[in-house]
């Protein structure tokens, strides 16, 4: 059975640790390889390569370093296919939606290819009599990206290629149930001819994520998770003096008006809810079904949901895979329970699948209606197949429904008028709104992130934001005067002349 190993300096590197963890094939329910957990020496060693490689890297052109996201790209695109296969053996999503997450993590690849003009400073000529000022921004050093299970090589795209582009070199801490990707990815960059040290790559658990949080010689730490190890990881890291991004939970909302295309509105809702087994951070949770809507709605997605097809990632024919392990499984059908033991009806009842598959980690596409707000199956982050559906009168209602809950991440509103469009998109308080898209993942030259408790944190992940995140600015202001010029020194606060 493979061992992963750390990746650190540019080579495999064993480490010192000797725990290990099982890699599963989530589909048959059995472990497929193994994960060498780091220990703080470990994490140490990594911050060590990186730390001795920054020095050249720092002075490499932003040509050059261009050049080799321009090369990085082309490998990704090689090698997609692959990339996918190892996602979806270890994740269980399909073949398609690993494809997709591999294109999509590309797109910050091919935005980090632009990291010269990105990186332009900004320059005032005679801001005062014979002075000029201007602008710059430089790397941080060192930093570090701590990433979740569900999406193994996107989330982390989302990180490293800006932070490296920018001059930093990487750490990066994916998460120990996926190695795969990113085991491949360190490999691929170095192919690119990225130097030694600047993208490294540890694997582990807790001890891992302390010992990058505690590390003296890590400057910033960037972080996708739920919102209570969020939470843990903005305290910790902030506690130590980094800059810390730190991307939370969510609990997504669709409303529908009864304006909207229901086939439409149905068609969406089920591959917003159902697609990678609802574990995307911008699934849809929660659909809140406006007045007369409701009925005919929750008609059309019972009948999409029952028709789509469980199985194994890797059969071409499969709409819906397993989730991620056993425990994740038993969390979703006790959610389902409780939904109905509080009220709920199941229209879809996922736990009908559970065993259908062998020992796979299935569970089907669950449709759950006439929730209310103070159940558990809505109160909660789910991150499974789960589309819980609550009625309200008014988009007044849905909009105060939508706001009052702490998560602030995504959400989209389904309707033909443009002033209900425009109002929603107003009044909500959510980071990334859909108008008649339920997944508004925005692309790469735009920021990821959303509000409350969905991010901890001033920046946004990828795209401007984090440019801004992996630099700090400098601001210079020049005199070069004339040997018989007066000098104009004087001690009061100096003024423009």
């Amino acid at each position: 059975m493979r061992t992963y190993e750390h990746w650190i300096a540019g080579r495999q590197h064993r480490g010192e640790g000797d725990r290990l963890t099982d890699v599963f094939d989530p589909a048959l329910g059995a472990p497929q390889a193994q994960v060498r957990l780091a220990t703080a020496n470990d994490v140490d060693a990594a911050v060590g390569a990186a730390t001795q490689a920054q020095a050249s890297w720092l002075q490499t052109s932003v040509t050059a370093r261009s050049r080799i996201m321009f090369a990085f790209r082309e490998l990704l695109v090689q090698h997609e296919d692959e990339l996918a296969h190892v996602i979806s053996s270890e994740h269980g999503k399909t073949l398609d939606d690993a494809r997709g997450e591999v294109v999509r993590g590309r797109e910050v690849v091919e935005f980090a290819c632009g990291i010269p003009q990105l990186l332009k400073g900004e320059f005032n000529d005679q801001v005062s009599g014979g002075v000029d000022s201007h602008s710059f921004r430089q790397p941080l050093g060192v930093v570090a990206g701590i990433t979740p299970f569900n999406f193994p090589i996107m989330v982390p795209l989302w990180m490293h290629p800006v932070a490296i582009a920018c001059g930093n070199t990487f750490v990066l801490k994916p998460s120990e149930r996926v190695p795969g990707a990113s085991d491949l990815v360190a490999r691929l960059y170095a192919q690119a001819g990225l130097p030694d040290g600047v993208f490294n790559v540890v694997h582990g658990d807790r001890t891992a994520v302390d010992a990058i949080l505690e590390h003296p010689g890590i400057a910033a730490v960037s972080f996708v998770g739920s919102t209570p190890v969020a939470r843990y990881v903005h305290e910790g890291a902030t506690r130590t003096g980094k800059r810390v991004q730190a991307l939370g939970g969510a609990k997504n909302h669709a409303v529908v008006m009864p304006d909207a295309d229901l086939d439409f509105a149905a068609d969406h809702l089920a591959a917003a809810g159902y697609g990678s087994a609802g574990q995307r951070c911008m699934a849809i949770s929660a659909v809140v079904a406006v007045g007369p809507a409701a009925d005919t709605l929750v008609d059309k997605v019972r009948e999409r949901t029952r028709a789509l097809k469980v199985g194994a990632g890797s059969d071409p024919d499969t709409e819906m895979g397993p989730v991620v392990t056993q425990a994740s499984r038993d969390r979703i059908v006790d959610y389902i329970g409780q939904g109905e033991s509080a009220g709920a009806k199941v229209v879809v009842d996922g736990r009908e699948v559970v065993g259908e598959h062998g020992d796979g980690f299935f569970v089907g596409p669950t449709l759950i209606d006439h929730v209310s707000t103070d159940m558990s199956v809505y109160t909660d982050e789910i991150f499974g197949p789960v589309l819980a559906v609550l009625r309200v009168d008014s988009l007044d209602e849905a909009i105060e429904l939508v706001n009052a809950n702490p998560y602030g991440n995504g959400t989209a509103v389904f309707t033909s008028s443009g002033e209900v469009a425009r109002t929603f998109q107003r009044r909500v308080s959510v980071g990334m709104i859909g108008i008649n898209v339920p997944v508004p993942v925005p692309m790469a030259f735009h920021s990821f992130g959303g509000w409350k408790d969905s991010l901890f944190g001033d920046h946004h992940i990828h795209g401007p934001d984090g440019v801004r995140f992996y630099t700090q600015a400098k601001v210079v202001t020049t005199r070069w005067p004339h040997v018989s010029e007066n000098s104009l020194a004087q001690l009061n606060f100096p003024t423009a002349q």
